[in-house]
């Protein structure tokens, strides 16, 4: 698998509430509404710049060749059918090889409901009955909710690294399947 690659995940995983499937273009306004939602400690390169990139025109385009957070699955609610996020697996070759990142990103007007945590859970069942041995994750120090589903879904602390003053640590946590 190249660098950057998602890790297998295609079609779709259904769980009680949610379907993850792939992005369609229509949808990159939910993508653009992510990127705005992120919170100031998060690096600028992750963040919509000053020129206002990513433009929707440009998530588009990512999705059309599945690049970026347009190669994890969509996080669709069934009851409304609106998108609220992605999770997914990526393999950027950074950390464990062969043992793709857990990943995973909703829309504020949705977190407290606990989307994150079965969509997660529906991406890890995934990855073990394809063989995965080990997936990891990483997760800012001061993101208590996403540490939070983390811990939920088994995932234990394998490390910290220090990002910088202004953006902190970044924790590395990992999950045997």
């Amino acid at each position: 698998m190249a660098a950057g690659e998602t890790a297998g995940l295609e079609g779709v995983l259904e769980t009680d509430r949610l379907l993850l499937r792939p992005w369609r273009v229509a949808e990159a306004a939910v993508q653009r509404e992510l990127w705005f939602e992120r919170d100031p400690r998060v690096p600028p390169h992750r963040r919509i710049d000053a020129a206002g990139h990513p433009t929707v025109a440009e998530l588009e385009q990512a999705i059309r060749a599945g690049r970026s957070s347009a190669g994890l699955l969509a996080v669709e609610r069934k009851a409304t059918g609106d998108v609220i996020g992605y999770c997914g697996l990526i393999d950027d070759g950074r950390r464990f090889e062969g043992e793709p990142e857990l990943v995973f990103e909703l829309l504020r007007r949705t977190w407290g409901r606990g989307y994150a945590t079965e969509a997660a859970m529906a991406v890890v069942e995934w990855a073990r009955s394809a063989g995965y041995g080990r997936l990891w994750a990483t997760v800012w120090e001061w993101n208590t909710a996403s540490r939070r589903v983390l811990e939920k879904l088994g995932f234990t602390k394998a490390g910290r690294e220090q990002v910088d003053a202004v953006h902190g640590s970044s924790l590395v946590t990992t999950r045997r399947l």
